[in-house]
């Protein structure tokens, strides 16, 4: 381990120090390991897929709700667009819980 000069104190420190142990000034940040990478992307890969899917169903939903041919065909549209937002919101909010558990538990540590 090789010592470097802090940034702000001059104080030796060693490389692999995060902080300045005489003033406190972050050196360096701290890594994700690779699953920790992992479980990141895939929560806001998952985030952007949810989005797309809830902003495609609701425009195909739209669709359906206007090309209905009576006021109880709309109804029924709007009902089963109601249902099925829920349904998108639903899985959404259990998968962000799930893979933001999983991210927050594999960040990186100090």
């Amino acid at each position: 381990m090789a010592l470097i000069n802090c940034k702000e104190c001059g104080a030796q420190v060693g490389s692999t120090a995060l902080t300045c142990p005489s003033c406190g000034t972050t050196l360096r940040k701290p890594k994700r390991g690779v699953f920790g990478q992992i479980s990141k992307w895939l929560f806001i890969l998952f985030n952007l897929l949810m989005l797309w899917w809830f902003v495609a169903g609701m425009g195909a939903a739209s669709d359906g709700i206007s090309g209905a041919d009576s006021d109880a065909g709309q109804a029924g549209a709007a009902i089963g667009t109601g249902l099925g937002a829920m349904f998108i919101i639903f899985i959404w909010v259990a998968g962000d819980v799930i893979l933001g558990l999983l991210t927050f538990f594999t960040r990186a540590k100090k």
